[in-house]
């Protein structure tokens, strides 16, 4: 049933969704679109498209095991049971009722004393009673269709929740996993700088036992291992941190997945994106636009809710059954017994009240309009600087890795040239140091581009289907 034929001729105002202006396309969307000449994947299963197994095996663990997700399906269930209730208030009630009861009447009480005094009385008595009883409001100005209308958007509210919760969770579990692979890098490259300046130690020291160089230059070299190595415990922190945070996004106790990701692999490659569209496409393929619509319905229906309260509740009710002293003459003619009722409720001397709930519905409508607005904005902002990072981040990528050749070359001849006498060893320190700090860089650029593709599949509401 939609929501316009359940709103009926309902008092309160019917929704409308809102139209939204948008940009005919993004900003980014023609650098994007040039940035790699691999064919384009869709948004569905993006993760699939960084070619790398690891990840999409853990991106389909995590969308099976991640308690957020797991939270998100049981409070589907819940606002379907709300909305199950909501439905039921429009429909007639019945109740069957029965007991029998025996009492000893006390004498020592006021009635006790008036029925001894009657002749015959017996203390001793019995009752049995039996009924069907039925009820309905009658929903003349829709309070209660109302009533429906908004749990009906608050449970396709909570169905786009599960969707935003598994979009989210798939992209947090990229983005750490290339977080990690990217500090295994740094950390490789780190241990290889050790490595070299280890070898730049020894070689001065042996020069220094022999008299060739200086204290000086001894130490130098030293202080410059030292600094090296104290690199490698902060970028041990990060990674153990980012694997810990991976086992809590995948439902499991820290470590759990640690030996899967023991082994060091490439940074996955930012694939090309397809189906970008336009902003205006973010209205249907977002799930936390979803969401906000949905509430803005929601709070759209409590206006016509809180209106209905100026009218009066008129409900029917009736009940048929039998009762007797006897159990023998139950459901016998003189047994039997039946009852009707016309009910009206009305806050007729309330409408101060009414008018402050009607004001309140209103205040809280215009906000999640606002915030409905607000949301639209925002998720256009979070493509158009996803957009921008990724095409900038492999920019400043392929600017590095030419400098890092460049500078390989500069530091192979400047210890060549240390070795010949012709420069100093301060000039051998700075060209590793800049070596160092160029490749650092251009795996931090390469991880970046990578995340901000995740960050752009994201934004794009990409990895999931259907709609609420």
């Amino acid at each position: 049933m939609s929501a316009s034929s359940l709103a009926g001729c309902a008092v309160g105002p019917n929704y409308h969704r809102p139209a939204i202006a948008s940009a005919p396309a993004y900003m980014g969307s023609p650098a994007v679109a040039a940035r790699s000449q691999a064919a384009p994947i869709t948004t569905d299963s993006w993760w699939a498209g960084f070619g790398d197994p690891v990840l999409s095996d853990l991106v389909m663990k995590a969308l099976e095991q991640n308690l957020d997700v797991a939270q998100a399906v049981a409070r589907v269930s819940q606002a379907k049971a709300s909305l199950r209730a909501a439905d039921a208030a429009l429909l007639p009630s019945a109740s069957i009722s029965a007991s029998a009861a025996t009492a000893h009447q006390s004498l020592e009480t006021p009635i006790g004393r008036i029925a001894g005094a009657v002749p015959g009385f017996d203390r001793n008595g019995q009752l049995y009673d039996a009924s069907l009883g039925a009820s309905w409001e009658i929903d003349l100005f829709g309070g209660l269709r109302r009533g429906s209308e908004a749990a009906r958007a608050g449970y396709q509210a909570s169905q786009a929740g599960v969707a935003a919760a598994r979009l989210s969770v798939a992209a947090q579990v990229a983005d750490t996993y290339i977080a990690i692979r990217g500090l295994q890098a740094r950390l490789s490259v780190a241990e290889q700088q050790v490595s070299t300046q280890r070898r730049l130690v020894d070689t001065v020291r042996l020069q220094y036992d022999k008299g060739v160089a200086a204290e000086l230059q001894l130490r130098q070299a030293e202080g410059a291992l030292t600094q090296v190595e104290a690199s490698v415990p902060v970028l041990r922190i990060g990674l153990e941190a980012a694997m810990n945070s991976l086992d809590i996004l995948l439902g499991a106790q820290p470590g759990t997945y640690r030996q899967t990701l023991a082994a060091v692999s490439p940074i996955p490659d930012a694939p090309a994106i397809g189906e970008t569209g336009g902003p205006g496409d973010l209205l249907r393929r977002r799930p936390d636009l979803i969401i906000a619509e949905r509430k803005l319905a929601a709070s759209n229906a409590r206006i016509g809710v809180a209106v209905s309260e100026y009218f009066p509740k008129f409900s029917i009710g009736g009940l048929i059954g039998s009762a007797t002293t006897v159990a023998g003459n139950m459901f016998t003619g003189g047994a039997n017994q039946a009852q009707g009722v016309l009910g009206l409720r009305w806050r007729l001397f309330d409408f101060g009240r009414v008018d402050a709930e009607i004001a309140a519905a209103k205040g809280a409508n215009a906000e999640a309009l606002a915030s409905y607005r607000l949301a639209v904005l925002r998720a256009s902002e979070d493509v158009e600087n996803a957009f921008s990072a990724l095409v900038q981040r492999e920019a400043q990528e392929a600017t590095l890795a030419r400098g890092e050749i460049a500078l390989t070359r500069a530091q192979s001849a400047s210890l060549a040239a240390y070795k010949g006498g012709v420069i100093s060893l301060i000039e051998v320190l700075d060209a590793d140091r800049r070596l160092l700090d160029t490749r650092d860089a251009r795996v931090q650029a390469q991880a970046e581009a990578a995340r901000a593709a995740v960050a752009s599949f994201r934004a794009l509401g990409g990895g999931w289907r259907g709609a609420a």
